[in-house]
């Protein structure tokens, strides 16, 4: 992921005016805000509204992953290409 300039805030600084950089994450001035720690990207802040939206195509695409899995087993079932249970089992007593 790629930073502005203006996004990226040494840790120090974030502490000392947090209500300022918060303001310019709530009147959207700014994306998202990276907090730096010893010059590396250690968190980053963005808003209630972005972290939700994140999360819900999070949800969304694991989802999508899970149906597209359960198409997969269906169709091995289909095809045969599946085995007994009983089988896994003494497998894995072997």
């Amino acid at each position: 992921m790629s930073y502005a300039t203006n996004e990226l805030i040494p840790s120090s600084d974030f502490a000392k005016k947090f209500g300022s950089y918060l303001g310019q994450i709530r009147e959207h001035t700014v994306e998202k805000l990276a907090i730096l720690k010893n010059n590396k990207v250690e968190a980053v802040l963005v808003s209630k509204d972005k972290y939700e939206k994140m999360l819900e195509a999070l949800k969304s695409v694991e989802a999508n992953e899970m149906i597209k899995s359960i198409h997969a087993g269906l169709e091995d079932a289909k095809s045969g290409r599946v085995q007994p249970i009983e089988k896994l089992w003494s497998e894995l007593d072997s």
